[in-house]
C-alpha cells in the first residue's frame, strides 16, 4: 500500500458494483445457497460456485450436508430480490434457465478438515478439532480514514452503489435498472484524505435522455453520499460516459462467483490473498481467516495502538495452527513490533475452530455480505466488525508493560 512516507500527495481510486452486476448476482446466489444449508445444517460443507449469462444460471460445486435445499428456488428468489423481474431486462427470475451440478466434498479434503493434524497427533483441545480447509494466505486491513475504519475510496464507492439501489427500489428514479458501478478517486495529503478528485457512476436504465440521467444521479445519488467538504470546483462527475446503458446484467456480460475480490475487501488499498469468499462455509479459511484478520486489524486501530494495520495469516490444509502471522503498520504503530505481536497472540486465537466459534460463523449470515462489501458495513451487524476486543488489547498491553 502507498503510505504517507511515500509521497506528500497522491491519488487513490476504488470501485464498487451494485447487487445487479453479473458477478455480484453470482456471489449472492452462492451465498444464498450457503445460507439455506446452514439454516438447517450448521456443519454443512459448502463450496458453491455460480455462473450467469443471458437467460441461464449454472450452479456447481461440492456440498456435503444432512439437509436438502431446492437450489433452483433459491436461485429464482435471489434474482427476484435483486430486481431482475421484467423480461425487457433480457434476464429475469421467472424465465431464466437454471442448471445444477453438485458433488460431495472430496473425502481427501474432508479427512484433513474433519480432524486436524493436531487432533490426529493426540491433542484434546477442542479448538484443535478442525483443520484449515485449504492452504493459502489471508489479509485483513483497517485504517482511521472513516468511523468504520475503512479506506475512504472503497467506503464511498459502496455507499454510492447502495444509494443507486435505494433510489431504484424506492421509486425515486424509477427508470433505473439493477446493474451499475461506482468509482471514487480520493486525493490524499500526508496519508490523510483531503478531497474527492473524481466520482464515476455507471447506472443501467430504461430509455431516458442522458442529460436527465446525469442530473438525477448527481442530485439523488452523488450529492447525498459524498461529503460536501470533500468536493470542490475541480471535482469531476462522470455519469454513463458511453451515453447509453440500457442493456446490462447477464444480458450483456457473463458473471462468475469470486470475480470481485477487491470490491469485497479494501478496494485495492491493501494486499489480497487471492481467495474469494462467497459460497464457502467457514471451514474454508479463505473466508473465515480473512474475516478474522479484519477483526484483529480493526480492533488494533480501534484501540489506538496504530492508525493503519495490514495483517496476513497463512495456513496449510488439515492443520489448525496458522503457519505464519505478520502485521504491517506502515510506521503508525505506537508500540514496538514485538509488543504488538505479543498482545495479538495473547488476545486472539487464529485456529479455524476458534475463529468459527468466536465470530459465530455457523449461521446463515452470508447472503447479506455478498453485495456492497464484507467489511466496514454499518447497515448490518457482522461479528468481525465489532470492536469488542479493544479493552482486552489494552489490558494485554498494560500487563506486558508491567513485566
Amino acid at each position: 500500500m502507498l503510505s504517507c512516507q511515500d509521497s506528500d500527495k497522491y491519488m487513490f481510486t476504488s470501485e464498487s458494483v451494485t447487487e445487479g452486476h453479473p458477478d455480484k448476482i453470482c456471489d449472492q446466489i452462492s451465498d444464498a445457497v450457503l445460507d439455506a444449508i446452514l439454516a438447517h445444517d450448521p456443519y454443512g460443507r459448502v463450496a458453491c460456485e455460480t455462473a450467469v449469462t443471458n437467460g441461464l444460471v449454472f450452479v456447481l460445486g461440492e456440498i456435503t450436508t444432512k439437509t436438502y435445499v431446492e437450489i433452483p428456488e433459491v436461485v429464482r428468489r435471489t434474482i427476484k430480490e435483486i430486481g431482475y423481474t421484467k423480461p425487457e431486462y433480457g434476464f429475469d427470475a421467472q424465465s431464466c434457465g437454471v442448471l445444477v451440478s453438485i458433488n460431495k466434498q472430496s473425502p481427501d479434503i474432508a479427512f484433513g478438515v474433519g480432524q486436524s493434524m493436531e487432533a490426529k497427533a493426540g491433542s484434546t483441545d477442542p479448538m484443535d478439532a478442525v483443520g484449515a480447509g485449504d492452504q493459502g494466505m489471508m489479509v485483513g486491513y483497517a485504517c482511521n480514514d472513516t468511523p468504520e475504519l475503512m479506506p475512504l475510496p472503497i467506503a464511498l464507492s459502496h455507499r454510492l452503489c447502495r444509494q443507486l439501489a435505494t433510489v431504484r427500489k424506492q421509486g425515486v428514479l424509477p427508470y433505473l435498472r439493477p446493474d451499475g458501478k461506482s468509482q471514487v478517486t480520493v486525493e490524499y495529503h500526508l496519508g490523510k484524505p483531503k478531497r474527492i478528485e473524481t466520482v464515476v457512476i455507471a447506472a443501467q436504465h430504461d430509455d431516458v435522455p442522458q442529460s436527465k440521467i446525469h442530473d438525477d444521479i448527481v442530485r439523488e445519488v452523488i450529492k447525498p453520499i459524498i461529503p460536501a467538504k470533500l468536493l470542490d470546483d475541480n471535482t469531476n462527475f462522470f455519469v454513463n460516459t458511453t451515453g447509453r446503458f440500457i442493456i446490462g446484467g447477464p444480458a450483456s456480460d457473463t458473471g462468475f462467483t469470486g470475480r470481485k475480490i477487491l470490491v469485497d475487501t479494501y478496494g485495492g488499498i491493501a494486499r489480497h490473498g487471492g481467495g474469494a469468499f462467497s459460497g464457502k462455509d467457514p471451514t474454508k479459511v479463505d473466508r473465515s481467516a480473512a474475516y478474522m484478520a479484519r477483526y484483529v486489524a480493526k480492533n488494533i486501530v480501534g484501540a489506538g495502538i496504530a492508525d493503519q494495520v495490514e495483517m496476513q495469516v497463512s495456513y496449510t490444509i488439515g492443520r489448525a495452527q496458522p503457519l505464519s502471522v505478520s502485521l504491517e503498520t506502515y510506521g503508525t504503530c505506537r508500540i514496538s513490533q514485538d509488543e504488538l505481536m505479543a498482545v495479538v497472540n495473547k488476545t486472539f486465537d487464529l485456529r479455524p475452530e476458534a475463529i468459527i466459534e468466536n465470530l459465530e460463523l455457523r449461521r446463515p449470515i452470508y447472503r447479506q455480505t455478498a453485495a456492497y462489501g464484507h467489511f466496514g458495513r454499518t447497515d448490518i451487524d457482522l461479528p468481525w466488525e465489532r470492536l469488542n476486543k479493544v479493552e482486552a488489547l489494552k489490558a494485554a498491553l498494560a500487563a506486558n508493560a508491567k513485566k
